[in-house]
């Protein structure tokens, strides 16, 4: 099998698409937004408080990195992170008002570029495509620790 043909460099590769289709596509709706951060705002809109941990679980991202994610929407206004009253040494995590309206203004422009990453297939095949996506990273999670 040639290298070009691997499920994984295929997958890759799609990423890559989908990862630029959402900066393109940001971009001209006039958000400075990665779709990792649009990713933990999401986590913090659905569960206010949350922290730092919780948000790289929900979002499955290594919790090494999502600090420095926190940290850029921090730094540019988007969240707020306090002391959380039952863990001293957790942080919650707030949507600012501006926060919440990036996000209110980005989730519309994320929803309509999701037709773009999968060009050419029809409804029924993306979401086929989405459902093989969905059960895949459901059995990798379920055997993440055997």
């Amino acid at each position: 099998m040639a290298f070009s043909d691997m499920t994984g460099h295929l997958i890759r590769r799609l990423h890559q698409h989908a990862a630029h289709v959402f900066q393109v596509r940001t971009k001209e709706a006039g958000l400075d937004l990665t779709p990792v951060q649009f990713a933990a705002m999401d986590a913090v809109a659905t569960t206010p408080g949350i922290d730092q941990a919780s948000i790289a679980a929900q979002i499955a991202y290594d919790r090494a990195t999502i600090g420095g994610v926190i940290d850029r929407l921090e730094q540019k206004g988007w969240i707020k992170r306090t002391i959380s009253n039952r863990d001293r040494r957790a942080r919650e995590v707030t949507l600012t008002p501006t926060g919440r309206e990036i996000l209110d203004r980005a989730i519309p422009v994320v929803s309509a570029l999701q037709v773009d990453i999968l060009p050419g297939l029809s409804e029924d095949e993306t979401s086929h495509l989405r459902d093989l996506i969905e059960r895949t990273t459901r059995l990798i999670d379920e055997n993440k620790d055997t």
